[in-house]
């Protein structure tokens, strides 16, 4: 069992000051690694205002080359607090994951990775529908409230007992987002 962090999962209210939180975040990422970052977005539940979730900010890293932000980005993320987690490359294929806080309750996690990726389109079409449905983010914040009570720290529990959903409403935001583009 995967734990989370330092205790019990828990889905918090939507907190007004996240917005802030990622601005500040993503200057102090943008001003560490400079034109290496072609892109930075908030993703994530903290990202859609008026969705509960577990208070972790998460950034998504756009870059021109994976190999090269292997190379280049970690330093310059570790100096600004972060634990780059190679580990994670298993369930998160073609990115780098870090993620920032004490060990456990984490703050922060970043996600880089090149912008042609199949998952940048999905991570950002999946908060645009959310911001956009009101009626899915409550749908969502039920399902995040139930497994968070039910998963107790058990992370990857929680993480797959969301995955149905997600990959229901990506869809839904991918055809949603082809729509919008015409």
């Amino acid at each position: 069992m995967e734990k989370y962090g330092a205790g019990a999962i828990v889905v918090s209210a939507y907190d007004p000051d996240w917005p802030a939180l990622f601005e500040q975040e993503r200057a102090r990422i943008q001003g560490a690694l400079g034109g290496l970052a072609l892109a930075i977005e908030h993703i994530g539940s903290t990202a859609v205002p008026g969705l509960p979730s577990k208070p972790i900010i998460d950034l998504l890293v756009g870059v021109p080359n994976l190999d090269e932000a292997q190379r280049r980005y970690v330093e310059p993320m570790i100096a600004l607090g972060y634990i780059y987690m190679p580990e994670y490359q298993s369930w998160l294929p073609g990115e780098l994951f870090f993620r920032k806080g004490p060990p456990g309750p984490w703050t922060h996690h970043v996600h880089v990775m090149e912008l042609s990726h199949h998952r940048w389109q999905k991570l950002v079409l999946f908060r645009d529908y959310l911001r956009a449905h009101p009626e899915a983010a409550r749908a969502y914040a039920a399902i995040k409230r139930e497994l968070a009570s039910a998963s107790k720290d058990d992370i990857a529990a929680y993480r797959n007992g969301k995955t149905a959903f997600v990959e229901a409403t990506t869809a839904q935001a991918l055809a949603w987002g082809t729509m919008r583009s015409r």
